[in-house]
């Protein structure tokens, strides 16, 4: 019924067949590794969005790509300092932010203790003088 050769033919296709459901995977996976690669911070993503692209009909797959080689850790490092400076920044505007705070609240308390010293000689002409708070504030 089926000769040798039908077999072997058979055989050819079905490896064939698996070869190609193999490279397809494979093609697929290149962007993930290139984003392992570069130490990509999204290559979880990049991963499992190549997965989607297989079964998407390969949609997704030159995003991918183009999302793999985006990165560049040299560019990133260059970010880094720009952190750093900006960091620094705000601790200088923190500490400046704390003077200000405390020249205020020194200003705040020579008025408050002037005060206190003029309303204390006020309080005192009007013992002297046996005057009441209402009449004072009449005059």
């Amino acid at each position: 019924m089926y000769t040798t050769l039908d077999w072997v033919t058979l055989g050819i296709w079905i490896f064939v067949i698996c070869i190609i459901f193999y490279g397809i995977i494979a093609i697929h996976d290149i962007p993930a590794s290139i984003a392992k690669k570069h130490n990509h911070p999204h290559t979880d993503a990049i991963e499992a969005a190549g997965w989607v692209s297989l079964f998407m009909l390969h949609a997704l797959w030159p995003f991918l790509w183009i999302w793999a080689f985006y990165y560049k850790p040299e560019v990133e490092e260059k970010k880094v300092p720009e952190t750093v400076k900006l960091q620094l920044e705000i601790e200088r505007l923190n500490k400046r932010l704390v003077a200000i705070e405390q020249s205020e609240s020194a200003i705040l308390y020579d008025k408050i203790e002037s005060l206190t010293e003029r309303l204390a000689a006020v309080e005192k002409v009007r013992q002297t003088k046996n005057v009441s708070v209402e009449n004072m504030l009449i005059k």
